[in-house]
């Protein structure tokens, strides 16, 4: 991978996160100085503790740093729109603030593939419109976010792109790997209409891969891509993993949507009022029930992004890392 000539000094928002951690192990396996932010600080790996909104306790962190890579946000699909607004959106105009003020080259922005809503066709790019309305909240937030990024790129106060990613997968994923594998084990792992709604995973290193790609070439600038293991699966085969992992026979159970939307509003209700927090939601359902993969060309052609791990070889890394840890 040629990547030109690396910045001296990084810094990550989300550093503690799954993806965070994993751009700021590259970028030091390739010589550079990684600072971070995140809610919990660990001075071991240079990482402040902050909150997004309230900048002031880290912006001193990110001072003499070329590249400012944000993908810190609310990592739920059952949040209210409040936490979204405060954190994914509001977040963002103070990390743009934030890299403005400490005179970063290139500010990366971390999306999501959700920012186009979970009805889009199959084969969508980076055209498609995002999402609005009321449902799929991640991805209206997601949208959002990009047009503060997008409208600071156009004012010429920072040079910005945008990373799309797929559904993030890999060893130490909470998201895809460790919560789907708790609630497979607890019989709770349910998917709509017989799994056939359409998952699009990416394995982690091929993320961190086309990252940097986009993070260090001129093309990139003002653009939005979309990164995935160009592998559109079902969901009842990429969660049959979790299955048998569980220690499960057969595929995932499933419902039909006509019953699973109406159940898992119920549950959300009884859970705000329980006061507890879990990915039950209508949301879900929608996600779990999407009907295509995307169109990759743009990432291939402007970056040379071509994804390398599998899914069999993705999730058999997975698999490992789960018996490794001691989770298996």
């Amino acid at each position: 991978m040629n990547l030109g000539q690396l910045p001296k000094r990084v810094f990550i928002t989300g550093a503690g996160g799954f993806i965070g951690q994993q751009l700021m192990q590259r970028y030091r396996a390739l010589g550079c100085e990684v600072r971070g932010m995140d809610l919990v600080a660990d001075p071991a790996q240079a990482i402040v503790g902050g909150d997004l909104c309230n900048p002031e306790r880290w912006a001193q962190h990110a001072e003499g740093c070329e590249l400012f890579i944000h993908t810190a946000a609310v990592v739920s699909l059952a949040a209210d729109w409040e936490e979204y607004r405060r954190i994914s959106v509001q977040g963002v105009s103070h990390a743009l603030d934030v890299a403005q003020r400490a005179g970063c080259r290139r500010f990366v922005h971390f999306s999501s593939i959700l920012a186009m809503g979970c009805n889009y066709p199959d084969g969508a790019d980076e055209t498609w419109p995002v999402v609005i309305g009321e449902q799929c909240r991640y991805g209206v937030a997601k949208g959002a976010s990009e047009h503060l990024v997008l409208a600071a790129h156009a004012q010429g106060r920072l040079d910005c792109c945008i990373i799309r990613p797929g559904d993030v997968y890999g060893p130490g994923s909470r998201a895809w790997l460790l919560e789907p594998l708790k609630m497979a084990r607890a019989g709770r792992l349910l998917l709509p209409d017989g799994g056939n709604g359409v998952f699009t995973p990416v394995y982690i290193d091929d993320l961190v891969d086309g990252t940097l790609l986009a993070a260090h070439s001129e093309i990139a600038s003002g653009q939005i891509y979309i990164l995935w293991g160009e592998e559109a699966v079902s969901c009842r085969t990429f969660f049959g993993h979790h299955t048998r992992w569980a220690g499960r026979k057969g595929n995932p159970p499933s419902l039909p949507s006509s019953v699973a939307l109406p159940l898992a509003r119920l549950v959300q209700a009884l859970n705000h009022l329980r006061g507890k927090r879990d990915e039950t939601c209508p949301d879900t359902i929608r996600m779990f029930n999407r009907s295509g993969g995307f169109d990759g060309s743009k990432a291939r052609d402007h970056l040379g992004y071509r994804p390398k791990i599998s899914l069999a070889e993705g999730m058999r890394r997975s698999e490992q890392w789960l018996r490794d840890s001691g989770q298996l």
